[in-house]
């Protein structure tokens, strides 16, 4: 039986802003792009939140929800010196630290000798570090897999910690609304309330086949966590899957030609980051995103079956730009790799 701990810290980039500054503390306030330039909302802290803003919202929009809203400019130097701070701290009680992004790691401490093995008790000496050393708040699951962990860092948020033991798995899972499975958006929980089915207890009666028939390649997911399984392991030398680019721009791109006109500076950045890739598998499929005015959203993705090159972006583009024909407010390229077996020589001058 594992003992896995879910570390999530609470609205990181804006928790270590008021931490900086007290004078934004117990007011709205995100850390995003600026609204006159189509800029996002990267976070917000929970006073934001509760005026309904939002992540990957328009920071125009954001404001119209919350007039009062301060939005400053991320410093991403500053949230990386934290998060190293923070991940220091997970590795004071194991090795086996899965970072998930900057602010978010699973931990196994299955074999930990600290605290007489007590995951509860190690979950809470790494918040009070993060609080003491680092000056933010941290929220915590613990529970026997990834998948309970990561609900149970989510239950008590902000600063909160939520233990589920081996024998309150079956109870909890049973009572869990399905809308806190991962990868259960609006669309499928639409979907799963079709078939009466809200709660993961709604999901026991129903075999791996009718789920996968109704559900898709999601059924095998929603069979394996409606009864608190998961057998991930932590995994510390996570590969990464893919690599992406993308803008957001000021103005919208009115036609596909000027669509295209973008595509050498995006892929220009893709090389440049791609190079400063340490970990990496083949490169083994590309894609275009597209996002239009009005926020609709299509991505062209294909294998790479021989060499890359700029006209492979070109025809994807094209063909993203077919499907709606609108102004594009986003445009985003990207690669995918394999996982399997990491290559660390292999050509990166892929436009050449």
């Amino acid at each position: 039986m594992r003992k896995i701990i879910h570390c999530d810290c609470d609205c990181f980039y804006a928790s270590v802003e008021m931490r900086d500054d007290p004078a934004l503390r117990g007011i709205p306030l995100a850390v995003g792009g600026a609204s006159d330039r189509r800029g996002v909302i990267a976070t917000c802290n929970y006073e934001a939140r509760a005026y309904g803003v939002r992540s990957a919202m328009p920071s125009a929009h954001a404001l119209r929800l919350c007039p009062s809203l301060v939005v400053i400019p991320p410093s991403f130097d500053k949230y990386r010196a934290a998060a190293y701070k923070v991940r220091e701290i997970f590795h004071r009680y194991t090795d086996l630290v899965e970072p998930l992004s900057l602010d978010e790691a699973y931990l196994d401490v299955s074999d930990s000798p600290h605290f007489q093995g007590s995951a509860t008790l190690i979950a809470r000496a790494i918040r009070q570090s993060v609080s003491d050393e680092v000056g933010i708040t941290i929220s915590a699951g613990v529970a026997p897999n990834k998948f309970l962990a990561k609900v149970a860092s989510d239950w008590d948020k902000p600063d909160g910690l939520t233990t589920i033991t081996p024998d309150q798995v079956q109870d909890f899972v049973a009572a869990l609304p399905v809308r806190r499975i991962h990868g259960v958006g609006p669309a499928m929980q639409k979907k799963l309330l079709g078939h009466n089915i809200e709660r993961c207890g709604d999901i026991l009666g129903w075999s791996k086949l009718e789920l996968a028939q109704a559900f898709g390649s999601m059924g095998e997911t929603l069979y394996r966590y409606a009864r608190g399984d998961d057998k991930r392991p932590v995994a510390n030398n996570r590969e990464r899957k893919s690599l992406s680019v993308e803008r957001t721009y000021a103005e919208d791109l009115p036609t596909r030609k000027a669509c295209q006109s973008q595509l050498p500076n995006l892929l220009s950045k893709l090389e440049e980051r791609l190079a400063n890739l340490t970990r990496r598998g083949a490169i083994t499929g590309h894609f275009v995103k597209l996002k239009s005015k009005d926020f609709e959203t299509t991505t062209v993705d294909r294998q790479l079956l021989g060499g890359l090159d700029t006209h492979e972006f070109v025809e994807m583009m094209d063909e993203a730009w077919a499907r709606y024909q609108k102004p594009v407010r986003l445009l985003g390229v990207g690669l995918r790799f394999h996982t399997d077996h990491m290559s660390s020589d292999q050509q990166l001058r892929l436009f050449d």
